[in-house]
């Protein structure tokens, strides 16, 4: 059976970072986050007796080794899941991301997110949204929050079982805006997987810890207020901490550009001039300008005075992850 689905990259409000469990993918905090209407994957799975091996493409290529193993080590997963036939035979995989990847807007969320509903039910399998959560978890940490639609929490809990992603508010709940400014399309040096294992090496991290879940509680309130203002200092103090996180393991992370730290001071620029705008940033150089909906073109009008701005994508909080019926092969 040949299947496609449609997932939504995420931006988080509150930042997983680090692991308790590296196998499981259990984040060391719990985290909030907003679906993006136009940062998409969409991916087709078939399961078919006429694959000798699993065939992988990604935007019309091969991707590399380490991605090709890291896909087909899902497809395990889920081909253990599956019944015969799906679960012994190989498959086809064809995805396409309309933004770029690895380069921080969580391009391996919306990918294993895709595969996880796309390749489940390839194989025969009709799991709940907890399920293909969890499911997609294990692939990519932050795949699970593409799943439910609009805002979501990712649970903080020990055990595969219970760390899954839930809808808090849906998509309509809350008209703001993720304005995505692209400064590079340069891939990553080192993935956000591997960063994961190195954060507990920060002298910071466990005094993070420890405020998490006041913080997530808090921004869960601020969401439900609409509280624009406060909610938007939230989340440029929540962005600078994880990356103070980053600076100080080791071996440290450095993500940003001259791009990136340029339209970090503007954005307070911006605001002392009459624009409510705050920025966030996940594991990576490009910057979430993150405003009200009536805001979003004049937030994109600034962005296209700045000459290193290569792409200027706005997002609304968006479906999750969903089905189609417009096949890649």
């Amino acid at each position: 059976m040949k299947i496609t689905a449609i997932a939504p990259s995420n931006i988080a409000f509150t930042k997983y970072w680090g692991r308790k469990d590296e196998i499981l993918r259990l984040p060391s905090n719990g985290s909030i986050s907003m679906c993006l209407s136009n940062l998409l994957t969409t991916t087709t799975v078939e399961f078919s007796d006429k694959y000798t091996k699993d065939e992988i493409l990604l935007n019309g290529r091969a991707p590399k080794d380490i991605e090709i193993e890291r896909v087909v080590k899902h497809l395990d997963r889920i081909r253990k899941l599956a019944s015969p036939p799906a679960g012994g035979l190989k498959a086809k995989v064809s995805s396409n991301n309309n933004f770029p990847i690895a380069v921080g807007l969580s391009s391996a969320a919306s990918g294993f997110a895709a595969l996880s509903l796309a390749a489940s039910k390839a194989a025969g399998l009709n799991l709940s949204e907890k399920d293909l959560s969890i499911l997609a978890r294990q692939a990519s940490g932050s795949a699970c929050r593409s799943i439910p639609s609009g805002f979501v929490e990712w649970l903080d809990e020990n055990t595969s079982e219970t760390s899954c992603a839930t809808q808090i508010f849906p998509p309509d709940y809350w008209k703001i805006a993720d304005v995505v400014a692209v400064v590079s399309t340069v891939r990553k040096e080192v993935s956000t997987s591997q960063g994961h294992t190195k954060a507990q090496s920060s002298p910071f991290m466990a005094f993070r810890l420890s405020r998490m879940k006041e913080k997530n509680k808090l921004v869960k309130k601020l969401i439900k207020e609409r509280n624009f203002k406060e909610f938007g200092e939230f989340i440029e103090q929540e962005a600078l901490e994880l990356h103070t996180i980053m600076l100080t393991q080791y071996p440290p992370l450095i993500y940003w550009t001259p791009g990136t730290l340029t339209i970090m001071k503007l954005v307070g620029e911006w605001r002392s001039k009459g624009i409510p705008v705050y920025f966030t940033i996940n594991t990576g150089q490009n910057i979430h300008l993150i405003c009200e909906q009536k805001n979003a073109k004049k937030v994109q009008a600034k962005l296209k005075e700045l000459p290193f701005v290569q792409n200027i994508i706005i997002n609304t909080p968006g479906e999750g992850t969903r089905l189609s019926n417009q096949h890649l092969f």
